[in-house]
């Protein structure tokens, strides 16, 4: 398995749960794969069709996505295609002769496309058995991203009764997860749930104040990379976009009302390095391979916590630190929430969804206004524990925001001048007033002469706008959801000012905003200029060739060239990402770049790297020779698990490891006669030399867990009784 992941990809290891959800595709074992964007979900469906030497498909629900991944993997060597509407006559003909003379490992195929009568003739031709559903989450009514066309994948068991399904997401709560087993009727699905904690990405939530210096001031600090701004509405993005080029920062706008082409262009020029940030609506973001995006920023608060790490997930899948800030209003709760009333008025979803979506909406709402761990709360809602007291990579832990001395003093002052100026103004007049501002308006109105009048006036104009959007988050202000909201009391209003009720009040830190201990240690050793140099390299060649710049090499790849400095191809080995085909491709060219650089400069060439593969190779090593002396004195998988701190599917790997090389010839601390007999019975009747597992669990009717009769099969290769 390792072999190939080397020699396509250049990895010297996998991720975790990366083994189990490979071993599940080449078995032919229906399985549920939940990894966090940028976890090697890919991975999972790239590597068993060329392991069993045999043609899959994967469900992908976007054409740009589709055709990122396959310019990718032709890069590395390895054979893929694409079946599109977005292709010629001649091309679809081309990757059909594909899969019929079985040349393509993996075809990539829209859930329209793929259900057409024509496409399930050509792929029931060539005998696929095996298909992998990528976003499997749009299946979901429950899920954030729900598609209809995904509903019809469950026809699939209908025209290929025999074939496994694999379904792949990064965003499912176990609702949403049992809703996808429940629509593809997985049969027995080894269920692999990875961690949702994102480590390398560094989350802010700052109230929204005034959108367009706060979203340049975070895309200044990410100059020159690529970064995304999420969006509400198509206006929004244009005119965040205009100011942001405005603000010489290189920047498009991309929603849906746009044309097709256009959107391709804007697209297109995202990936090829031409512009550095995409302001858009959720529209963009699922199609997007783009793994050295530095820098999320939402304008606007998303309707979920699925869509929140789904969009946020766009950062840092290389694997190296990313920012994500959320910008966070009341008033996009109030807007969301009047879409939905819309949606359901005009019956475009059912009371029950729209029941749904409004708890999403709640949810999310209350992430964003509760000033705890983001990491930990991210993992929590999605039912996992973060294992630590302080993740070190968000706004809280990071020690950034501070609470408000006297908080509830300053609401009552607040809430005070909501009431003196009669309930009548929003949030920018009320400031105003609150600061002592002088202007015209305040004057006219006779707001100056008000005992409220500049009660706060040694904060800032910023500051005071916070407090106000966190006494609405926290219900203890209301405003009204028209164009030009105005700030209201509330019955929470006034149990605060007659002292009923306390209030919490948080502020950022003053100073720069922290730097994590995984940003400085992702840079340690990486020569930046060299870096910056190999950056346009990798453009020149992906514009000769024309493909995006990533599909050559990531950032993360980059970064160790910088630091390793090859002089040539063949002391590239153990760089990451450097597979045997790119090594022998592209090494000539960048180690002659890395050689005249340094040359340049006298600087040191070809330094070692640091053992932390090999160490990680040890410790597995370790935990597999422990799981053997276990076996050895008699230990049940469940014991050999707990003491190991491996998944249950890993320990019976190792397992099956141990029976082939130690050949005991009792197994049945492991698994009893009767189960071993059943799948020596099931090989001989369905006539195989040697039983595996798929036609074993297929003739039981899954009544025989995949586990057993991987032990079984195991015992009965090395010639058992």
């Amino acid at each position: 398995m390792l072999d190939v992941v080397r020699r396509y990809w250049g990895y010297e290891s996998l991720r975790p749960l990366q083994r189990e959800a490979i071993t599940a595709g080449v078995e032919r074992r229906d399985s549920l794969v939940v990894l966090p964007t940028g976890g090697g979900k890919s991975l999972c469906y790239q590597v068993p069709p060329v392991l069993a030497n045999r043609t899959d498909v994967v469900v992908s629900p976007l054409i740009a996505l589709m055709k990122d991944q396959v310019d990718g993997l032709r890069e590395c060597g390895y054979p893929a295609a694409a079946l599109n509407s977005g292709m010629t006559s001649d091309e679809r003909l081309a990757a059909q002769r594909s899969i019929l003379t079985g040349q393509a490992r993996l075809i990539f195929a829209a859930p329209e496309r793929l259900l057409t009568d024509s496409m399930i003739r050509t792929l029931q031709q060539a005998s696929v058995q095996s298909f992998a559903i990528d976003e499997a989450h749009c299946i979901s009514h429950w899920g954030h991203d729900f598609r209809p066309e995904y509903r019809r994948l469950a026809e699939l068991r209908t025209h290929f009764p025999g074939a496994s399904l694999h379904a792949f997401t990064a965003t499912a709560t176990p609702r949403v997860r049992s809703d996808i087993a429940a629509q593809l009727r997985l049969r027995d699905p080894a269920v692999l749930v990875g961690t949702f904690d994102r480590a390398n990405l560094v989350y802010r939530v700052a109230p929204l104040v005034d959108v367009y210096s706060q979203t340049v001031d975070v895309l200044r600090r990410h100059a020159g990379q690529a970064a995304i701004v999420y969006c509400l509405s198509r206006r929004d993005t244009e005119a965040l976009a205009e100011h942001l080029r405005a603000s010489h920062i290189k920047a498009e706008h991309y929603h849906a009302g746009m044309e097709a082409a256009e959107r391709r262009r804007t697209q297109d020029a995202f990936s090829e390095e031409k512009i550095d940030v995409i302001v858009a609506t959720v529209a963009f973001g699922m199609g997007i391979d783009r793994s050295d995006v530095r820098c999320v920023v939402h304008a606007a608060m998303p309707k979920s916590v699925e869509h929140y790490q789904q969009e946020t997930g766009r950062a840092g899948r290389d694997g190296l630190e990313a920012e994500c800030v959320l910008l966070y209003s009341a008033a996009d709760a109030l807007r969301w929430e009047s879409l939905m009333e819309r949606n359901l008025a005009e019956e475009k979803v059912t009371p029950e969804v729209h029941a749904a979506m409004l708890e999403l909406l709640a949810q999310m709402r209350r992430f964003a206004a509760t000033p705890r761990c983001r990491h930990a709360a991210l993992s929590q809602y999605f039912g996992q524990a973060l294992g630590k007291a302080n993740c070190g990579a968000c706004d809280v832990c990071l020690n950034e925001v501070e609470g408000v001395e006297d908080a509830t003093v300053a609401a009552q002052k607040i809430l005070s001048c909501v009431a003196r100026v009669k309930e009548r103004f929003g949030v920018g007049h009320v400031a105003d007033v609150l600061l002592g501002a002088g202007t015209a308006r305040i004057r006219e109105l006779g707001h100056d002469k008000l005992s409220t009048f500049g009660l706060l006036k040694g904060e800032s104009k910023k500051s005071i706008a916070s407090k106000i959007y966190q006494l609405l988050d926290q219900g203890v202000l209301s405003r009204t959801g028209d164009e030009y909201p105005i700030l209201t009391l509330n019955a929470a209003s006034w149990e605060v000012m007659r002292g009923q009720r306390s209030v919490g009040l948080v502020a950022p830190k003053r100073g720069s905003v922290a730097r994590t201990k995984t940003d400085v240690e992702s840079w340690d050793g990486v020569d930046r200029d060299l870096f910056e140099d190999l950056r346009i390299l990798r453009r020149e060649i992906a514009e000769e060739r024309g493909v995006p710049p990533f599909v050559i090499f990531s950032d993360a790849t980059l970064r160790d060239l910088a630091r390793h400095k090859p002089t040539a191809p063949e002391r590239m080995n153990g760089i990451y990402g450097v597979g045997e085909r790119k090594r022998n491709d592209l090494g000539p060219a960048f180690t002659r770049r890395i050689a005249a650089y340094c040359a340049a400069r006298a600087a040191a060439t070809d330094v070692p790297a640091a053992p932390a593969a090999d160490e990680r190779r040890a410790r597995r090593s370790a935990a597999r020779q422990r799981a053997f002396q276990l076996f050895e004195k008699g230990a049940g998988l469940d014991e050999v698990a707990e003491q190991v701190q491996r998944a249950a599917s890993t320990v019976t790997e190792y397992l099956c490891e141990f029976i082939a090389e130690r050949r005991p010839r009792d197994i049945e601390r492991w698994i009893s006669a009767a189960q071993y007999e059943k799948v020596r019975d099931a090989g001989i009747k369905l006539g195989l030399d040697s039983p595996r597992p798929k036609p074993v669990f297929d003739y039981y009717n899954g009544e025989l867990p995949y586990d057993v009769i991987r032990v079984a099969i195991a015992h009965l290769a090395a010639g058992g009784a």
